[in-house]
């Protein structure tokens, strides 16, 4: 069956379809209901069906005789460390520790904060939040204490689990005194915190509060798989908003299994026992999809890597790590072999390791720029695979489907959609586009199993964040065409959200950190592309009458105060101070405008505009700085 086929079974019979999917995995109690509505209104899968993701990701395979295979390969290139662990072992792990969670009160619905590093026990935290029916939400170990204290307070969790640090390539970064800071400014107390203990940093225990996950596994009893609901959750990942609130993105257990173990097979073209690799970090909804759950419902080996593309301890560690693991897919961020490329251009460095067993290359988290797509292909000679998801769909929207049909690929596209996702171009009023124009990329309802179903605590936001501009529709927030031929061209975000190497970032939120330094006045923070990172953020800030400030002292009072709330991650190391900012008669800053100077793109002056020669003023600014090309971390 070609992929033409497949999709237009998706998309024209989508119960036939799932109910399909759905069959090739062990439910407690198989649904008989493949689609309805929930009491929002919202489209549900399998909602009669009962099951638990663990047991479908690890007890499963043992019960199969597949317990001696290797489930998880842990490398670590910043502590020299390597690890294995099979099915069975795994298992056994998660279910020790899900007794530890248990003995400690954690029971089905609750909620569990994870703030870890990449090392194994992130996954068995995760795994094992799973298996009690809780709810895990997992916080990317380089927040800082604010963005960690946010989510706190949003999710309400009964534990926080958390280590005594994580490494950044020779780097020790103290996770504790983080949780510290967090757990001080949330207004929500949790009852706990279970801390590992990492040799390279231990960390001082708060006594009554914190506890040693040694010690709490320890004296733990193994725990059997709790049966929840398809519909029941199975995490909440916090994704940035423009608002600078973080939007807690709730995924279910049923729809999401369905969809990933069918990804791992359609999309990536993996089977049992092969080695699947993403590059990417628990804290990111790649993590969550395809370094711990897709691999491990499929039954493949999935690579846990603590470590960068780069200086740990060179260019050659993507593929010493696909070499030695025998990795079949790779996938990782566009930003991760733009990295590479700089520090190895010619890939002298791919020479040197034998990479006959990688088939595939997959990019997503960014739009994929032609030259790095080219560069990747010409160096490695293996096909290369652009596709384009979302935090908020959990698995690719578009691809080229490698375990279906391989079709022509064309740099700059994402390929066509994938099945069950029915993609539209839309013009403001809601009507679909023809090939060639941009326009609004929009999704049709039902979306496929896997998708979000609301926002944690507010449904509300997720009704009128991507339900009620298009009704029918599930709005991306992306912009792009469709081509003659059916391929997706995404062009980029039509919200003030940047993409910083792969990680959503609200440059609204930046703003907010800008303009609280008391030198001031107002600020505007935009995204300019960048070679290395696909954008960084750029501030523009005027200041308060009668307040003089070196710039440079500014500059790095901004910087140190962006790392510090939000953390490095947002890559933030330009601020330019300006007399005023353009702005409508409203008094609405002219945000898109500044982006399409910024880009030396053409632009309309608005005729809104208060005052045109603030423009011209920007411009000069821009040019001078040369923002253009704005500065790498």
């Amino acid at each position: 069956m070609g992929y033409f086929t497949e999709y237009q079974r998706a998309i024209e019979q989508p119960e036939v379809f799932w109910a399909d999917q759905a069959s090739h995995l062990p439910w407690f109690v198989p649904p008989a209901t493949v689609l309805s509505n929930d009491d929002n209104g919202i489209e549900r899968w399998f909602s009669d069906g009962e099951m638990n993701t663990c047991y479908m990701a690890l007890d499963h395979h043992v019960a199969q005789g597949r317990g001696g295979q290797t489930a998880l390969i842990y490398d670590s290139p910043v502590t020299d460390t390597q690890q294995t662990w099979t099915y069975a072992e795994l298992t056994d792990a998660v279910a020790t520790f899900a007794g530890a969670l248990s003995a400690r009160g954690v029971g089905k619905g609750d909620r569990v904060v994870i703030y870890m590093p990449m090392v194994p026990e992130a996954l068995i935290a995760m795994l094992a939040v799973a298996r009690l029916g809780a709810i895990h939400s997992v916080v990317f170990g380089g927040f800082a204490a604010h963005e960690l204290a946010l989510r706190i307070d949003d999710a309400r969790p009964k534990l926080v689990i958390s280590a005594s640090c994580g490494i950044e390539i020779d780097k020790v970064v103290a996770y504790k005194p983080l949780l510290d800071d967090a757990l001080k400014q949330a207004e929500y107390k949790p009852q706990g915190c279970i801390i590992l203990q990492r040799p390279q940093c231990e960390a001082a225990l708060v006594p009554g509060r914190d506890e040693d996950w040694q010690q709490a596994v320890a004296g733990a009893s193994s725990v059997d798989c709790v049966a929840v609901n398809a519909t029941d959750p199975l995490y909440i990942l916090y994704t940035s908003g423009t608002t600078g609130k973080p939007k807690g993105v709730v995924r279910d257990n049923g729809g999401h299994a369905v969809a990933l173990h069918y990804s791992m097979s359609a999309i990536y073209n993996m089977a049992p026992g092969d080695v699947f690799w993403a590059a990417s970090d628990v804290g990111w909804v790649v993590g969550h999809s395809y370094i711990v759950y897709g691999p491990l419902l499929a039954g493949c080996t999935t690579v846990l890597y603590e470590g960068k593309p780069i200086k740990t301890p060179d260019a050659g560690a993507f593929w010493r790590v696909a070499s030695e693991h025998k990795v079949k897919a790779l996938f990782a961020a566009p930003t991760a072999f733009r990295a590479i490329k700089k520090s190895d251009p010619d890939g002298k460095l791919i020479g040197q390791y034998d990479l006959s067993n990688l088939e595939t290359i997959f990019m997503a988290g960014e739009r994929l720029d032609p030259p790095t797509y080219e560069w990747t292909v010409e160096k490695t000679g293996k096909p290369v695979v652009d596709h384009w998801w979302q935090t908020e769909t959990g698995w690719a929207i578009c691809a080229n489907l490698t375990g279906i049909e391989n079709l022509a690929v064309k740099p700059g596209s994402a390929t066509v959609p994938v099945p069950g996702f029915n993609v539209q171009i839309l013009d403001p009023q809601g009507q679909p586009l023809p090939a060639g124009q941009q326009g609004a990329i929009a999704i049709q309802r039902p979306l496929p199993p896997g998708c979000l179903p609301t926002i944690w605590g507010c449904h509300d936001r997720f009704v009128n964040g991507y339900l009620r501009e298009y009704p029918g529709f599930y709005s991306s927030g992306d912009g792009g065409y469709k081509d003659e031929d059916g391929y997706v061209f995404v062009m980029g975000r039509t919200d003030d959200v940047i993409n910083v190497a792969g990680h959503r970032l609200s440059t609204g939120e930046m703003e907010a950190v800008v303009a609280a330094h008391p030198a001031i006045a107002e600020c505007a923070v935009i995204g300019v592309h960048d070679d290395l990172k696909g954008q960084v953020p750029i501030g523009l800030v005027v200041l308060k009458d009668g307040v003089s400030i070196d710039n440079g002292t500014l500059h790095n009072d901004l910087v140190q105060m962006i790392r510090h709330d939000i953390g490095p991650i947002a890559c933030f190391k330009q601020a330019v101070t300006v007399e005023r900012l353009p702005k409508t008669r409203s008094g609405k800053i002219l945000r898109n405008t500044l982006r399409q100077i910024a880009a030396s793109q053409p632009y309309t002056v608005p005729s809104t505009i208060d005052d045109p020669a603030s423009l011209t003023e920007i411009t000069a600014v821009m040019e001078q700085h040369q923002m253009i090309q704005a500065e790498a971390c």
